[in-house]
């Protein structure tokens, strides 16, 4: 299992909260994003690491150091989530878990999803734990007997069953699919799109399914009320 994070947004919606540095650069409690996923990896026994980055890219190099692979997605400005595990596809095809680099979570909850039966699941907070009304940013999720059925950020509120906590895995087969169906996405132009777009598109055709968080906190760090909220909350 391979794992691969997405570090290449500059974060510019945090206001200044990272100060000069990219998003996945930001700290929490003293350790950068990017080095907590990558320990959190590495502790759930994922040594082969690949991080996408973008935004100051040789700076994030110097502070994840040699012990990763890089690929560097230099249209990052230009492009999303989609693209940048687009680039990374000559290392999907053995399975692997991406991550995107702004959220924080439990540990645990990625051995969750990697011991989970499934060879292809993502981590989803169920309704119920939301601490939050969903609203426009939430990458909403349908679930049909425990199969992911829809996902969206544009999805009426009242009818999603959770949401995308951005950490899905992949088996051999469904990184091959995956693939495949990235590739029609950016032929068509879809370069500024997001990757669950992609992970929707699998779905319709393959059995994505859904390991819940169990209530676990955890949160995606977009805006500065998250970083206070991660910093108050969920790290401790």
């Amino acid at each position: 299992m391979r794992g691969i994070i997405l570090a290449a947004g500059k974060g510019s919606r945090l206001n200044g909260t990272a100060g000069e540095s990219p998003k996945c650069l930001v700290k929490v409690g003293g350790v950068s994003l990017v080095e907590r996923q990558i320990n959190v990896l590495r502790g759930a026994g994922v040594e082969d690491i690949t991080i996408v980055v973008g935004c100051q890219a040789d700076r994030v190099r110097k502070v994840c150091g040699q012990s990763v692979t890089y690929i560097e997605n230099a249209r990052y400005a230009q492009t999303n989530s989609l693209y940048s595990l687009w680039m990374a596809r000559p290392l999907l095809y053995e399975g692997f878990v991406v991550l995107n680099c702004d959220v924080l979570f439990q540990p645990v909850l990625l051995d969750d999803l990697l011991s989970s039966r499934h060879e292809n699941a993502l981590l989803l907070e169920y309704r119920e734990w939301a601490s939050a009304p969903y609203g426009d940013e939430e990458m909403k999720v349908t679930v049909q007997g425990g199969r992911v059925t829809e996902m969206s950020k544009d999805m009426a509120p009242a009818d999603a069953d959770g949401e995308n906590l951005g950490i899905v895995k992949f088996g051999v087969t469904g990184g091959a699919a995956l693939v495949e169906i990235m590739d029609r996405l950016v032929a068509a132009g879809g370069t500024r799109d997001w990757a669950p777009k992609a992970f929707a598109a699998f779905a319709q055709t393959h059995e994505l399914f859904a390991v819940g968080t169990r209530g676990l906190p955890w949160i995606e760090i977009d805006f500065p009320e998250d970083y206070d909220r991660a910093v108050r909350d969920v790290l401790p």
